[in-house]
Formats: structure tokens, sequence, C-alpha cells
């Protein structure tokens, strides 16, 4: 499968260095579009989706701010390239939203009652024994 140039302008240095696991994710990404969902909710057959981008954003998100392993050009890059969520990645920067799943999850309109999604309850006040599943993306609990 030939290589798919995102723009004009060639990718910084470092881009080799991530370049088969953002391949790899893309790959998966394609799989999954185009898997067959017979059987599956409307809405399940998006959780692979919104997963495999949230692994994306969160791989980029732990090389250039926890291990400090790509550049900021390089980082720029994959953001003005939409190989990443800036929004999501901005949310993460922010106290108590560390471990958010999707940005569906936090926003009220998409809700019945106007609060967030049930995957933002923390698993202490939930019961043990019911198993939650959020509706937007089938995270179990990403509020700790």
């Amino acid at each position: 499968m030939p290589k798919v140039r995102r723009s004009k302008k060639p990718p910084p240095d470092g881009w080799e260095l991530i370049e088969p696991t953002i391949e790899e994710l893309d790959a998966k990404m394609r799989e999954h579009e185009t898997e067959p969902h017979e059987g599956k909710r409307k809405v399940e057959a998006l959780w692979p989706i919104f997963k495999i981008h949230h692994q994306k954003s969160r791989y980029l998100y732990d090389l250039y701010y926890k291990r400090k392993a790509i550049s900021k050009e390089l980082y720029d890059y994959c953001i003005k390239e939409k190989i990443a969520d800036a929004n999501l990645i901005a949310k993460w920067k922010k106290d108590g939203y560390e471990r958010l799943c999707c940005l569906r999850c936090i926003q009220v309109r998409d809700t019945n009652f106007g609060t967030n999604c049930i995957c933002r309850v923390p698993r202490s006040k939930l019961d043990q024994i019911k198993i939650v599943e959020c509706v937007h993306c089938g995270c179990r609990g990403c509020s700790g």
C-alpha cells in the first residue's frame, strides 16, 4: 500500500520514530471502519473507532508531555495534520480530566438531563455488580 502524504510540507525530524505506530493505528482504524456491523447496536459500531482515536492522541500526548521524547515541531505537525485531537489533549492537561475517554462524555447537551456521561461518575459511587458502559464510546469509567 502506498504511503499517504498528508501535506506538501515534509514532516519534521523524528517523524520516522513515530511513523510505524501511527501507521499501525491508521491500519486498525481502516479495518474497523470497513468491518461489518450486523448484530451490533448503531452506537456499538463506532466504539472501536473512538478507542483507536483515543489511543493515537494518548500516544502523542505521552510522547510530548510525559516522556518528552518528541520535539515541539513534530507535535505541532501532528496536531496540524489532525493525527491527534488537540481538544482532547487540552482537556487531559486539566485537573480531573487526565483519563477522559472522549469529548462527547463531557458535553452536557448530548444527555437527557443535562449532566455528564455515566462513565464520568467515579467507580466508588456506582454499583459494583452492574457493568456500566458509556453510550457514546463504550468506556467503562474514565473518571477513576
